[in-house]
């Protein structure tokens, strides 16, 4: 079956799904495969359950059945149907992707062009070669704007994403040391991002550039480009930090008025994240006061930069991801938060650095050292022998082994900051503190 063909079951069932548990009534399965997983081994539940075909790559060509559409790759036919859609639609697409702060841009980005247009976006962080094709075939006619996240974990992933969902408008958010067990060098994660600018170049889109990221502003050079920044009137977009203890507070301008917003998200880094979304948001013709009361409605989920009071303390929460430059970044802004209340930090380890894991580690120890922390906590098995334990600072195998330290020892009247990579489940002692 060819993708015509398929697109024309596609356009009478317009919904996908992947997991034969959760399966949408009068959908189409995919049945993917992966090393711990086999979707073809599941089709016919998926059809028992109420799906109304199911694509498969493996299957006995001796059992009929019409409902099961056998194709070379499901994977492949997944990503090629939500190209041809995405043809269909006609929609202006804005790809993001980055090192830091991905997330927090289309969400804001999101729920600022919302005011004006019915939006599609990346639900969670559906952002890899799976994710991207299910955000598109999750788009209908209805929708006048797509942004679409891209993640990437290795050389050549944007280049495919961006085949795939074919960005007019492009973003990076910014390049940093994350990811790099999978592209080896921090070179070959600034050439993997800019592959979205490479897409958006060839194909004379435009861009969305941080005047004050030297690296990206030098690498969009030619570009049909769009500055935002800092405390600089000339740009397209521009503001100043008011405030940011431990809320974001900035100030913009429009014409001739002058708007703070204060925003729910926690950290001056935040800041390039929020003026961001206001270029974006800007160029596609949202006007300032909806721009502004866009920005201070959203509120961030899933512990990334969350500002949390318990009973016991204060609690910045970042548990999202973590990777040394928004590790580093993010304890320099707690390490500036006045406050009356000892300071504490739970670090967890911080997933796929491969060789220069153990470095990197170390240079963190070295830092929170440094700092007049009463209390550091670290967890994950690479800080083991990278530390001296002393009375304030301690070190724990996993996260359970700090749970039953905080249940025997409970920690009250403290401001504490925790950042770990998601694997390591840092969101667990939440309830303890």
């Amino acid at each position: 079956m060819d993708i015509k063909e398929l697109y024309s079951i596609f356009c009478k069932y317009p919904k996908v799904s992947t997991d034969s548990r959760i399966c949408i009534r009068d959908s189409i399965f995919f049945a993917l495969k992966g090393d711990r997983f086999n979707g073809n081994l599941f089709a016919e539940k998926a059809l028992e359950i109420g799906c109304a075909y199911a694509v498969v790559d493996e299957w006995d060509d001796n059992i009929k059945n019409d409902r099961i559409i056998k194709v070379e790759n499901v994977l492949s036919t997944l990503q090629n149907l939500s190209n041809y859609h995405r043809k269909k639609l006609k929609i202006p697409i804005i790809g993001i992707t980055g090192t830091n702060g991905k997330t927090t841009t289309k969400e804001l980005i999101t729920i600022s062009l919302s005011r004006k247009f019915k939006v599609a976006s990346t639900q969670g962080n559906y952002n890899n070669h799976i994710g991207v094709p299910l955000t598109l075939l999750s788009m209908d006619k209805s929708h006048e704007i797509g942004v679409v996240e891209m993640g990437a974990n290795h050389p050549g992933d944007i280049k495919e994403l961006c085949e795939i969902a074919e960005p007019d408008y492009g973003i990076i958010t910014n390049v940093g040391r994350a990811h790099l067990e999978g592209f080896g060098t921090i070179e070959n994660v600034i050439s993997t991002k800019c592959e979205l600018y490479d897409f958006i170049r060839a194909h004379e889109g435009k861009v969305f550039v941080n005047r004050d990221n030297k690296t990206l502003y030098e690498l969009s050079e030619g570009m049909d480009r769009i500055l935002y920044g800092k405390n600089d009137p000339s740009l397209f977009a521009s503001g100043s930090i008011a405030d940011s203890t431990p809320f974001l507070e900035f100030d913009w301008s429009f014409f001739d008025s002058s708007y703070r917003v204060k925003t729910r998200l926690v950290g001056e880094y935040n800041f390039d994240n929020a003026i961001a979304a206001v270029a974006i948001s800007k160029f596609f013709g949202i006007n300032a006061e909806r721009i502004s009361a866009a920005l201070e409605e959203y509120e961030p989920t899933n512990y990334r930069s969350q500002f949390m009071r318990t009973e016991k303390n204060d609690l910045i929460i970042d548990t999202y991801n973590a990777n040394p430059t928004s590790m580093k970044t993010s304890l320099d802004f707690f390490t500036s938060i006045p406050t009356s209340l000892p300071k504490m930090v739970i670090l967890g380890e911080m997933k796929e650095l491969g060789d220069v894991s153990e470095e990197e580690h170390r240079k963190m120890v070295k830092y929170i050292e440094k700092q007049s922390f009463s209390l550091r906590y670290l967890v994950g098995g690479v800080f083991k022998d990278l530390l001296e334990e002393k009375e304030n600072c301690r070190y724990f195998e996993n996260v359970d082994d700090l749970i039953k330290e905080l249940e025997n020892n409970p920690v009250k009247d403290y401001y504490i900051f925790i950042k770990g990579s998601h694997s390591v489940q840092l969101d667990k002692v939440i309830s303890y503190l």
